[in-house]
């Protein structure tokens, strides 16, 4: 093994000298060299933005990935250089699961067609939370890995190099001290009286040796200072580097909303796509679920093919109107519900609702399912399902 001895041996006296001085700082046995407050206030700033932007990664992980142990297998992938494998999500795999059922139980069947309508939407599910997941590590989570496993290392290694010229410079002003006074005493005149001439010669050597010994530590200092002057300017454009990282942050989050919403968007409509599909098939299979004993009514022959809900009148159910004074509510089957979301009635025909309100809402015949009728007072009118918490 080939090293320098001598090197080492220095290296050593100055980590110990360096040591020395930290531990007599902390003691308040000396002095310490303060940095501008520019510089502070950036230190603070930078480590304040390291520290926020650790845990934003590391939740942001968590919401991408929910399994610690697919993290861990992920990171490991990564950190050796390889390709993540492929791995389904939650949503495919039951999308799978329940287009399996629908096989066994017979896909001719009420209950095995639906399973294969929800079994792909939940596949088109995962794979849009496949693509989310992938879109956002690339454009949210890489950014913020680069700045803690690359700008923020070096910042850390100039810093460490910055404190080390801090200690230095001090060391040097301490010894500098020292030396000045060991020379004036060195220098005092002395008793000629009481001091023999060898003792005076000695004296004399003493504190020219000592001179010389200011004069090296004066230009040490200069030295150490120039070092940390140098390092300290490095330093601070480096920590003045932040508000740009700040500005390319603002930028992936923008980028990670906009695929976070396109996202929940997708899946709104997927969502309202199976709800439409199984809405129109399953309607002669499963009772309307909002009512109870309906009354008996006549019901013309071809259904109503608006998406509203069909009128009623004259005892029958017609498609063109319908006219909410004549709908009266049935003698058992009425539900009170809770309103979820402020909604605004497109037309007279429809009733406005205001969040957190109670009313009372049943169903009549023929009603496209999406719809209730709602009575509030001595108001009613169509209110849309989607915005009612149903309660018993």
């Amino acid at each position: 093994m080939d090293f320098n001895v001598k090197k080492l041996a220095s290296d050593a006296g100055v980590f110990f000298t360096r040591a020395v001085q930290f531990t007599e700082e902390k003691l308040g046995q000396a002095e310490k060299t303060e940095l501008d407050v520019h510089l502070e206030n950036l230190l603070a700033r930078a480590d304040c933005t390291k520290n926020w932007t650790e845990k934003i990664f590391r939740q942001t992980e968590v919401l991408l990935q929910p399994n610690p142990s697919a993290r861990i297998e992920e990171f490991f992938y990564e950190k050796l250089d390889r390709k993540v494998p492929c791995r389904a999500t939650n949503g495919e795999l039951l999308g799978q699961y329940m287009l399996d059922a629908a096989k066994d139980f017979g896909p001719g069947t009420a209950y095995g067609s639906t399973l294969i309508k929800v079994g792909d939407s939940e596949r088109k599910l995962g794979g849009t939370e496949r693509e989310f997941i992938q879109s956002s590590a690339i454009s949210f989570l890489t950014p913020l890995r680069n700045f803690l496993e690359g700008d923020w290392r070096t910042i850390s290694k100039e810093r460490r190099l910055l404190e080390n010229r801090r200690l230095d410079l001090d060391i040097c002003k301490a010894r500098l001290k020292k030396a000045k006074v060991a020379e004036a005493k060195a220098s005092a005149a002395p008793d000629f009286q009481e001091t023999r001439p060898r003792n005076y010669v000695l004296s004399a050597s003493a504190s020219a040796l000592w001179s010389e010994e200011v004069d090296k530590a004066e230009m040490e200092l200069r030295v150490a200072q120039t070092e940390f002057d140098r390092q300290a300017e490095v330093t601070r454009l480096l920590l003045e580097g932040i508000s740009s990282t700040h500005v390319h942050h603002l930028r992936c989050l923008h980028e990670f909303v906009e695929a976070q919403a396109a996202y929940y968007a997708m899946c709104h409509q997927h969502m309202l796509e199976l709800q439409k599909e199984l809405s129109s098939s399953d309607r002669d299979v499963l009772p309307n679920a909002f009512a109870v004993n309906p009354p008996t009514l006549a019901v013309v022959s071809s259904p109503s093919t608006s998406t509203g809900p069909a009128p009623l009148s004259a005892g029958s159910v017609e498609t063109d109107t319908l006219k909410i004074e004549e709908v009266r509510p049935p003698a058992s089957g009425t539900r009170k519900a809770k309103v979820l979301y402020d909604y605004d009635a497109a037309d007279t025909s429809e009733l406005s609702l205001l969040a957190d309100e109670l009313i009372t809402v049943y169903t009549v015949p023929g009603m496209d399912p999406d719809w209730l009728i709602g009575e509030r007072r001595n108001q009613k009118g169509k209110v849309p399902v989607t915005y009612l918490e149903l309660l018993s």
